[in-house]
């Protein structure tokens, strides 16, 4: 028996609910008006009435499941208790926190999706009989939360939808909901429908966080986040780790592994047999309901499922000690359209890997369902030492924007009723005959640093990984000379190669360790040390760049393959005229792949100088400008990267610029430390190079520049600056004598104010901005955004009405075009922003004062003002469209930001 802390109403079971909202008659589905029903999509399709899909309960699926001979699955945690479950991560105790997508498509249309109604919960199996029948919920009340990821104890980090922070939530307390919400890290997030939007903040083995879409990982320091950009991981729904802690992300709609071969910091290179003959076709069970996006020319007739995979989700590469060996360090994914878990073993030859279908021979896969209603959507290896499925067990599982209406996926779920297929899911584990699971519980987050460094010698990888993770949290030093005996002497391989990165995450690692094991007799300890010593060379010692040309000539290819990587990316000198000597030695194929594309790499585009990017001529000649003087000038103290140069011992001469929040804050924090310098500890902390000379005789073009460059390279993410806001910083501040001072300086600019229930945000018009969108003018506030959907005419406004008076001072908004193709030499995309605008503020909503107005020529708009007290703020369209003939030209608003004067 399954009880919970959950607050849950007795009632009928969710599975008789569902089946009770089932139509007693039997859905006539009618050729959609314009169909061509001899078209590919069309042709042959079956639309005669059908009876509806009814879901099963647990007990009930589990009979439907088909396993290799010797496994087996049983449910571990079911609904009522859990709704929807999306995926699945266990804290250094061993609890397991659910992350909860409630609103995931509960209609066709996606109604409500961006409904604060999803949440976390956390799991117990406190009797130690296999079942988490114990839970409470961690955090309530979130718009389709993006990941769950442990943290440390009793907490978590997390983001929604539409959102740019990642929030860190603890529970204070004890009774297992988080009653602390603190921001970790900010411009995180993009913009999309809900499939299209980062995912998985993923704690590797070299303590970076990754993620799914964005293309740079971030961790936490003594100095705040920092950011490095990375390769492109062209992944939606997954990310996981081998031993030796390479990457491997999961592409959503192309159903394939991706990114796998090499670390993905290393950047993107391409190759050739990713994948075995036969890899793409899914061997799935035939349930012949042929619910797939693509139409029936995708239909396998063999089993009514895809002929390609077309919707992976959730990946695992398995590290634990309870299932047969030959299961080790394969890679586990789901595919929750053909109803199928996959097992892929990746071969490795001349260093470069090939993925194969284990069960590519037997034409099958480790797993699969004759139930339609299976939807693996993650797996997990678990702390028993059992690999976990996380089942969603939904009607539809595929976004709505690719089932409106005329669309064949439409026809299929009417015609089978998925859609009153909801609020049901189930964490599954598999086990096997000849293993028993693992019923040690964890206990982690109540031992030290030093009684924790005995678990990186653990068989099973996720002991291992949680253990070198709260090690490095713990930022205790004192357990060094510990770990260093590990590295050197234990004949654990394993175990050396988290203790190593346990020294690199506390900053204990020294040189003269790392010049040992780059002679290791283990080749796998030479290609771990070179990754790791890429944190000192960066931090200045440069003594490694001769080691890491000389290692060119290893008799391991992949030791070889690993120095051409580490010195591209740290542009050792002398590397490239190295690699030709090895080209000419080592006719092995990884080294030719990634050898030849080092020294031969495409052509490197400015991101400004693509077509489709959203800036004008002005303001690509600005970033010309900004790239060329902070080359020039900058380089000097906050290095190529943006992360500071460093001058040894760990130090660096200047603040790091890369991922920095105050640059990427109110531009004024820029501008004005750009114009008139700044010196003294930067918040709390003093660098070696003192002081920042102002630049106030240059011209508002040339500070605009470089502010533009900073503030949208370097990993940032921020607007460009134009010369106007660099003139009006001018004026305001021509009083300011000397360098500002941080505290001065900081409580100057103005503050960001931050929406929340208590402000009413209205508009005269207001549409959905995407299919499932909520059609709210506060999507203006975040990615969603908001839309008139309508021409632009004069008399349109949006309003903000704020809890109290306040002082505001500026209001900035994005206005994105509308595409036009996603193809290089595609059009421009058609502009959005208002043609003519008005802004009016007022204490009691009667009497207005007019404070900006203007006329828009780009996307990036700000509407700067002197500070004013105001309650409410209210945009208005002054003018008409005039010559522009498109069909239509809409008024849309994105990532609204409300500046306010708070401090004196």
């Amino acid at each position: 028996m399954i009880s919970s802390c959950v607050s849950k109403e007795k009632g009928p079971h969710p599975v008789d609910q569902v089946i009770g909202a089932m139509s007693d008659s039997l859905p006539k589905i009618v050729i959609p008006e314009g169909v061509d029903i001899t078209s590919d999509d069309w042709a042959g399709i079956d639309l005669e009435p059908k009876a509806p899909i009814l879901p099963l309960k647990a007990e009930e699926e589990v009979e439907k499941f088909i396993l290799p001979e010797g496994y087996h699955i049983e449910p571990i945690l079911t609904e009522p208790e859990i709704e929807q479950p999306a995926a699945i991560a266990f804290d250094g105790d061993g609890k397991m926190f659910v992350l909860e997508l409630r609103t995931y498509m509960l209609t066709v249309d996606s109604d409500k999706t961006l409904e604060p109604e999803s949440r976390i919960s956390r799991w117990e199996d406190k009797d130690n009989d296999g079942v988490y029948e114990t839970g409470t919920v961690f955090v309530d009340g979130l718009i389709f939360p993006r990941f769950v990821l442990p943290y440390g104890k009793d907490c978590v980090l997390t983001m929604e939808s539409d959102a740019d922070i990642v929030y860190k939530y603890t529970d204070t307390t004890g009774d297992g909901k988080a009653d602390k919400k603190e921001f970790f890290t900010d411009n995180y997030g993009r913009s999309g429908n809900v499939e299209h939007q980062q995912a998985f903040m993923y704690y590797n083995m070299d303590n970076w966080l990754y993620s799914t879409y964005n293309a740079f990982r971030i961790r936490e320091t003594d100095n705040g986040i920092i950011r490095e950009n990375t390769g492109f991981n062209r992944a939606q729904w997954g990310v996981t780790h081998d031993d030796d802690g390479k990457l491997s992300f999961l592409g959503g709609a192309s159903g394939l592994p991706s990114q796998f071969q090499f670390p993905v910091h290393y950047g993107n290179f391409k190759y050739e047999e990713n994948y075995a003959e036969g890899f793409e076709e899914p061997w799935g069970a035939p349930v012949k309901v042929a619910d797939l996006q693509e139409g029936m020319d995708r239909v396998s007739e063999r089993t009514g499922g895809p002929t390609r995979v077309t919707g992976a989700a959730g990946n695992d590469i398995y590290r634990g000690d309870r299932l047969p060996k030959e299961m080790y360090g394969q890679l586990f994914y789901g595919e929750p359209v053909a109803r199928i878990v996959r097992q892929v073993n990746p071969v490795v030859t001349e260093g470069l890997t090939t993925l194969h279908n284990a069960y590519q021979d037997e034409k099958s896969e480790f797993l699969k369902s004759t139930d339609p209603l299976f939807r693996p959507v993650d797996l997990t290896t678990a702390p028993d030492g059992t690999l976990y499925v996380t089942d969603m067990y939904h009607g539809i599982i595929q976004e709505g924007n690719w089932a409106q209406e005329g669309t064949y996926l439409r026809a299929k779920i009417k015609q089978y009723q998925l859609d009153k297929v909801i609020g049901l899911g189930r964490i599954w584990r598999i086990t096997h005959d000849d293993f028993t699971r693992d019923t040690t519980k964890p206990n982690m987050l109540e031992k030290t640093p030093a009684e924790l460094v005995q678990f990186l010698e653990h068989k099973n990888g996720w002991w291992r990984d949680k253990a070198q993770q709260l090690i490095v949290l713990s930022k205790d030093n004192s357990i060094a000379p510990a770990l260093e005996e590990i590295v050197k002497q234990n004949d654990n391989l394993l175990a050396r190669f988290h203790a190593l990165w346990c020294l690199e995450g506390l900053g204990s690692l020294k040189s003269e360790l790392l010049v040992e094991l780059l002679q290791d007799s283990n080749p796998r300890m030479r290609i771990q040390a070179m990754r790791a010593s890429e944190t000192l060379y960066k931090a200045g010692d440069k003594s490694f760049a001769e080691l890491y040309l000389n290692m060119l000539s290893d008799k391991n290819v992949d030791v070889v393959i690993q120095a051409m990587l580490t010195g591209n990316i740290l542009e050792v000198t002398g590397l490239h005229s190295a690699i030709e000597n090895a080209l000419k030695s080592n006719m092995a194929k990884g080294v030719q792949t990634i050898g030849g594309q080092i020294l031969n790499p495409e052509e490197a585009k400015n991101w400004w100088d693509d077509s489709r990017a959203n800036v004008t001529d002005n303001q690509k000649k600005q970033l010309n400008k900004g790239q060329v003087i902070f080359n020039e000038l900058c380089v000097q103290c906050h290095g190529v990267d943006g992360l500071g140069a460093p001058i040894g011992e760990g130090l660096i001469m200047a603040p790091p610029l890369a991922g920095s929040n105050r640059l990427q804050g109110h531009p004024e924090y820029v501008i004005k430390t750009l114009l008139h310098g700044l010196q003294g500890p930067l918040a709390g902390k003093t660098y070696p190079a003192g002081i920042m000379v102002g630049n106030k005789e240059q011209s508002d073009d040339w500070i605009a520049s470089i502010a533009s460059y900073i503030r949208t390279n370097l990993s940032n993410e921020a607007t460009v600056v134009s010369e106007e806001e660099v003139a009006k910083v001018r004026s305001k501040t021509k009083a300011q004598d000397g360098y500002y001072e941080y505290d001065g300086l900081i409580n100057s600019v103005p503050e960001l104010m931050v929406p929340d229930d208590s402000w009413a945000i209205s508009a005269s018009h207001a549409v959905q901005t995407r299919v499932g969108g909520s059609a709210s003018a506060a999507g203006a506030f975040n990615f969603e955004g908001w839309s008139t959907g309508e021409n632009q005419e004069k008399g349109m406004w949006f309003q903000i009405e704020l809890p109290e008076v306040a002082t505001v001072t500026e209001l900035r908004y994005v206005s994105p075009g509308i595409s036009q193709g996603w193809r290089e030499g595609s059009p421009p995309p058609l502009p959005t922003y208002p043609r003519a605008y008005e802004l009016q503020v007022s204490e009691d909503g009667i009497k207005w004062t007019t404070v900006d107005k203007g006329v828009c020529q780009q996307s990036n708009i700000v509407m700067a003002f002197d500070a004013v007290k105001a309650k409410y703020l209210k945009i208005i369209q002054t003018s008409e469209l005039k010559d522009e003939k498109q069909e239509k030209y809409p008024w849309t608003m994105r990532e609204m930001k409300l500046y306010g004067v708070t401090k004196i």
